[in-house]
């Protein structure tokens, strides 16, 4: 099986909401990627595959968007799975150029503020609760019950995020920074999730190119794909048995450790890009993913003091365009072990990278190591 690397990486700026097309935001990273890759030698039509992103309901959209930036790749994809969507449109890309079928695949993701990956409506498990708000004032009840982790520390959450996100001029909130006391009271959306534990639909695209190891002789930088899990447990709320943990999160980055050889996540992630949505869900990851023992996570939002993570202002600082936030996970997190492009928030000396990306309450998940 071939390596893979991710020779480039681009993120639009993210806003509350526009007149653009979905096609249009889905192009501006990929223009930037294309300008960037040809200076290096890299040709529009040397690239094999273009995947996209998104739960928009526009049909054909990935050809559509490939003949707009002027390719005519072998393979032309859209990919949808709600939050996942990215990080499951980049493992695709990255088994076909592993199995030998394409060199070179560009993933974009783009969603509009008003997507309807923004709520489940079909799930008869979830009953009247099918606002993504209800599963986490669940999650966060039992794991206060069970665990006595406090409002306060997922509210420190939001303050650690919106202030990384205050430095990322990409970034939704950008300039934004929030107190501890203006997250705990603002409005209560669902006891005990307040309008500050919560991410925010947007708009935005971000896009990555993965080549085959022969093509990334030529970079100078290669950041590599060192490990991938994934899990579905189902698609209902009913495949969520305990709530205080996500097993799909668990066994993906069971997967994806021993694929890259990771034995102390603790000690050997340098920066990790996690599913923030809501507050909770970054607490909850700290502990599926072994930094934190189980129960402790609420204690190592401030406690933390060597995995950098959600360096970007994670999702809560960034805001949520769905199709689009995986990509964009991904995007960050190889701007900085490239070591050059991440600007103010640029982690020194980082070589190790996580990306954790969720989907409807958990039921699937996508944990992706990457390393130089």
């Amino acid at each position: 099986m071939r390596r893979v690397a991710i020779a480039a990486a681009a993120t639009s700026k993210f806003t509350k909401s526009s007149d653009r097309p979905i096609f249009e935001l889905a192009c501006e990273p990929c223009i930037e990627i294309l300008r960037e890759t040809e200076k290096k030698g890299e040709r529009k039509k040397d690239i094999d595959a273009v995947l996209l992103s998104t739960c928009s309901q526009e049909q054909y959209s990935s050809a559509i968007v490939s003949e707009m930036l002027g390719l005519q790749p072998k393979v032309s994809q859209r990919i949808d799975n709600l939050c996942n969507s990215g990080t499951n449109a980049i493992a695709s890309a990255y088994s076909m150029i592993a199995a030998g079928l394409a060199d070179s695949a560009l993933i974009v993701g783009a969603e509009k503020a008003d997507s309807s990956g923004n709520r489940l409506t079909w799930d008869v498990t979830r009953g009247e609760f099918n606002f993504p708000v209800h599963w986490a004032a669940m999650f966060a009840r039992a794991h206060m019950r069970r665990y006595g982790t406090t409002e306060e520390q997922m509210a420190q959450v939001s303050v650690n995020n919106h202030e990384k996100a205050a430095e990322n001029p990409d970034a939704l909130f950008y300039g934004k920074r929030v107190s501890l006391q203006q997250v705990m009271s603002s409005k209560k959306i669902a006891e005990p999730v307040k309008l500050l534990d919560c991410s925010a639909p947007c708009d935005g695209a971000s896009a990555v190119l993965l080549v085959s190891e022969q093509r990334a002789k030529k970079l100078e930088n290669p950041v590599w794909i060192k490990g991938i899990g994934q899990q579905t447990s189902g698609a209902s709320f009913a495949s969520t048995p305990d709530l205080t943990e996500l097993g799909t999160a668990r066994r993906a980055a069971k997967e994806a450790y021993e694929m890259a050889g990771i034995k102390k996540p603790a000690q050997e992630i340098d920066v990790a890009e996690l599913h923030d949505a809501f507050t909770i869900l970054e607490i909850m990851a700290y502990e599926d993913l072994g930094f934190a023992a189980r129960g402790k996570g609420g204690n190592f939002v401030s406690e933390n003091d060597s995995i950098a993570i959600n360096t970007r202002g994670g999702i809560l600082g960034c805001g949520h365009p769905v199709g689009a936030t995986g990509v964009s996970q991904v995007a960050e997190v190889a701007l900085q072990l490239a070591g050059r492009k991440a600007g103010n928030r640029q982690v020194k000396n980082c070589k190790t990278g996580l990306v954790h990306n969720l989907a409807a309450a958990g039921s699937s998940a996508t944990v992706i190591v990457l390393g130089v």
